[in-house]
C-alpha cells in the first residue's frame, strides 16, 4: 500500500499542519460524583421535570448500578426510562433497536436527555442513538462509504452524559461509536464531533464490581490508547486540511496529549495489578479510572496506530474481546515494530513503565519495555499468551488477517508512525501468535 504522510481529509494543502485542536466533554471525576449527575444535566440546560433515557445493559441493571443512577435522577426532579438491552459487542441492528425504542416511546424528537451507563458498548449505543434520532434516518446513513451512505451529521441532539463502569474504552470522551456490520463481518463506526457526549461523570465506585478478567482486559485497551497516542506522529508532521472543518478527529500527538499519555502510562501500569487481584481496592480503582481517562484524552485525540488497526479484523473474524486483542498484539506491533520509528520515544515509555534504563541504548530500552509489558500480562494471570491462545489463530490465517488490516483500516494505518505493507503486517501477526 502507499504511505501518505497525512491523516487529513482530502483535499489537503501540501504544507505542514500548524494547529492542534482538542474538544472534550465537560468532565466530573471522583468517588460519589454520581450524586452530581442531576446538577450536571441542569448545567447543560436540562430543565427540572425533563424526561430522559438511561441506556445500559442487563448486568448493570441486575447489579443495582442502573437503579443508583435513576434514583439520583428522580430525586433531582427528572423522569427517566431505562433501556437495558445493550449487548456486549453491539451490531448496527442493536443500535437500530434502541433507536426504535426511543421513537416508539417519544416520537421523532426523542428524549429530552440521554445517559449512557456501562462499558464502551453501552456508551457507543447511547452516542449513536442520540445522534441518529437528532439527525433522522438510520445508522447506516452515517457510516462511511462504501459500507454506509457516508452522510455527515449536522446536529448533536439533546444533552448526553456518559458514565463508564470500566477503566479502559475511553468511549466517554471519544467522537466515535463503533459497532459490527454483521452481514460484512466487519466493524464500522460513526466518527463525528456530533457523536461526542456533552459531559462525562466518572465515579470509581461503579467499577468495583468489574470481575478480574474484565478489569485486565479493559486496562490493556487503556494502555494501548496511552502508548499509541504517545508514539504516533507529531501533529505538525502531518498535512493541513484545506478546511478546518475537515481536520480529522485523530490528528497526531501534541504537547497537550503527551502529558496525558505520560500520566496515563504511570497510573495504569502502576495500579492494574492491585485492581485485578483486589477489586475492592478503591484507591487502585480510582487510579485506573483516572489513567484510562487520561489515556483516552491522549490516544483518542492523537490517534490509535497499527495495533488497533490489526485488532479490528481479529475481533471481526473471531469475535474476541477488544481489550484482550490489544493485549496480545501490543508487544509485536506498538512496541516491537513501531520502535524503529523513534527508539528514544519508546525508551521514554520504558521509563514510564518503571524500567531502569540506565546504561541502555534507546533500542535496548525499547526491547526491555516489550519484556516488561509481557511480564505485566503474566502477572495478571488472566490474559492469553498470544493470538493462538486467544482465538486459535495459526499461520494459515495470517494472510487473510494482513489483507483485511491493509484493506479496511487505512484510517488508522495513516496515523502509524512507521510505514506498513501487507507483508509487514503479516510478519507482525506472526510475531503475536505467541508472546511467551
Amino acid at each position: 500500500m502507499s504511505y501518505e504522510r497525512s491523516v487529513s481529509a482530502s483535499p489537503h494543502e501540501l504544507v505542514s499542519e500548524s494547529v492542534w485542536h482538542v474538544q472534550l466533554p465537560e468532565l466530573r471525576f471522583g468517588r460519589g460524583s454520581v450524586r452530581e449527575l442531576g446538577f450536571q444535566l441542569a448545567d447543560l440546560g436540562v430543565p427540572e421535570g425533563a424526561h430522559g433515557l438511561l441506556v445500559t445493559d442487563g448486568t448493570l441493571a441486575d447489579l443495582g448500578h442502573a437503579g443508583r443512577v435513576t434514583d439520583h435522577l428522580e430525586d433531582d426532579g427528572f423522569a427517566v426510562d431505562v433501556y437495558d438491552d445493550c449487548p456486549r459487542e453491539p451490531a448496527v441492528a442493536d443500535v437500530d433497536d434502541c433507536i426504535e425504542f426511543v421513537r416508539d416511546e417519544q416520537g421523532a424528537d426523542g428524549y429530552d436527555f440521554y445517559v449512557g451507563l456501562g462499558g464502551g458498548s453501552c456508551m457507543d449505543v447511547a452516542k449513536a442513538t442520540r445522534a441518529v434520532v437528532a439527525n433522522g434516518g438510520e445508522v447506516v446513513d452515517y457510516i462511511a462509504e462504501p459500507t454506509g451512505e457516508g452522510e455527515r451529521l449536522t446536529e448533536s441532539g439533546p444533552p448526553l452524559v456518559l458514565m463508564p463502569t470500566t477503566a479502559g474504552t475511553g468511549s466517554e470522551i471519544s467522537p466515535v461509536a463503533i459497532f459490527a456490520v454483521e452481514e460484512k463481518n466487519i466493524k464500522e463506526g460513526i466518527s463525528s464531533n456530533h457523536v461526542r457526549a456533552d459531559a462525562a461523570v466518572l465515579d470509581p465506585t461503579f467499577t468495583t464490581t468489574l470481575p478480574p478478567e474484565e478489569t485486565a482486559k479493559t486496562a490493556m485497551d487503556a494502555l494501548g490508547h496511552a502508548i499509541e497516542g504517545y508514539t504516533t506522529h507529531d501533529y505538525d508532521s502531518l498535512l493541513r486540511p484545506e478546511d478546518a472543518a475537515d481536520r480529522p478527529v485523530y490528528a497526531g500527538r501534541s504537547p497537550f496529549t503527551e502529558m496525558f499519555s505520560e500520566q496515563a502510562i504511570r497510573l495504569l501500569s502502576g495500579n492494574v495489578r492491585r485492581a485485578v487481584h483486589n477489586g475492592d481496592d478503591l484507591e487502585a480503582r480510582e487510579n485506573m479510572l483516572q489513567g484510562a481517562l487520561f489515556g483516552a484524552i491522549a490516544g483518542l485525540t492523537a490517534g490509535a496506530t497499527l495495533c488497533h488497526a490489526m485488532a479490528y479484523p481479529v475481533g471481526n473474524r473471531y469475535h474476541t474481546n477488544h481489550g484482550e486483542t490489544i493485549a496480545v498484539l501490543t508487544p509485536a506491533s506498538t512496541i516491537d515494530y513501531n520502535a524503529a520509528s523513534d527508539p528514544s520515544r519508546f525508551a521514554d515509555v520504558a521509563e514510564l513503565f518503571g524500567v531502569d534504563t540506565g546504561g541502555m541504548t534507546d533500542r535496548a530500552a525499547a526491547d526491555a519495555l516489550k519484556q516488561q509489558y509481557i511480564q505485566l500480562q503474566k502477572d495478571l494471570s488472566v490474559l492469553p499468551s498470544g493470538l493462538h491462545e486467544l482465538a486459535g489463530v495459526t499461520e494459515d490465517d495470517l494472510d487473510w488477517l494482513a489483507k483485511q488490516t491493509v484493506d479496511t483500516q487505512k484510517r488508522l494505518l495513516r496515523t502509524n508512525p512507521r510505514p506498513v505493507t501487507q507483508e509487514d503486517v503479516r510478519e507482525v501477526f506472526a510475531d503475536a501468535l505467541h508472546n511467551w
